[in-house]
């Protein structure tokens, strides 16, 4: 059931969105080689209790961290620890949820570290192109599937593939409420979008023609890519509007 918001709403998604994106840019300085990922939750942790938040993905179903890093082949939901550290040439995956006046913005970035390979840095900065041709071709009265159908025909010509078990989500009181946003044309997104939806467009973009990831890992959290390759992400919520899409997760 899609929740269409209301302007009072509207406004508090504007600033839990707003609060999300500070997370990142006061995070973003401190990524670099050498540090661990837990010591990036702890900061992440910090930073949004001082500004009268709380992390949404700590206890969310059992997940025992303020944030997601992903780092490398871990295609979502890593959990930082103390002897993940940060490596020249990583690319790391920073996903962070707050919640203020008792609603959610959610965002990630993925950070590159050091000396990174050209070829995934192209990855990195493709990812990201992907998720905004995603957001350009939301416009109300049109289908949702018309983001992933952008996402896919611009990804499509790297030869990368878009993960399929994993999208975007409504967002507002609750964490993920609908619809579910798929990252690549289905024509089970033939949902008509309206001015007041909230969601995230969050594609993440496998190195490689394989999309298929593995979740057998033993924390029962982190998802990686089945055939080990490197994937990248990037996430913003956003808001129908009468013209189109208002990216509700910047500073």
């Amino acid at each position: 059931m899609i929740v269409i918001k209301t302007n009072e709403e509207i406004e508090k998604m504007r600033k839990a969105g707003r609060l999300a994106a500070q997370v990142l840019d006061f995070i973003e300085p401190h990524v670099q080689e050498g540090v661990t990922t837990l010591y990036l939750n702890d900061l992440c942790a910090d930073f949004t209790q001082k500004h009268g938040a709380i992390s949404a993905p700590l206890n969310y179903h059992g997940f025992p961290q303020s944030i997601c890093t992903s780092i490398n082949n871990v295609v979502c939901h890593g959990i930082p620890a103390a002897n993940d550290i940060l490596k020249d040439g990583d690319i790391v995956n920073v996903d962070v949820t707050v919640i203020l006046d008792g609603y959610h913005g959610d965002t990630s970035r993925t950070f590159m570290i050091g000396n990174v390979d050209e070829k995934i840095e192209k990855l990195v900065v493709r990812a990201e192109n992907a998720m905004h041709r995603g957001i350009a071709a939301v416009k109300p009265g049109k289908y949702l599937y018309e983001v992933g159908k952008a996402i896919e025909k611009y990804i499509s010509k790297f030869g990368y593939s878009i993960v399929r078990t994993y999208g975007g989500h409504g967002i507002g009181k609750d964490f993920h409420e609908d619809p579910h946003v798929l990252h690549y044309y289905s024509r089970e997104n033939k949902i008509r979008l309206q001015e007041g939806m909230i969601f995230t467009v969050e594609p993440m973009i496998n190195m490689g023609k394989n999309y298929a990831v593995d979740t057998s890992t033993t924390d029962g959290w982190t998802v990686t890519t089945a055939d080990g390759s490197v994937s990248a992400q990037f996430e913003h919520t956003i808001l129908v509007t009468s013209e189109g899409a208002e990216i509700l997760t910047k500073v």
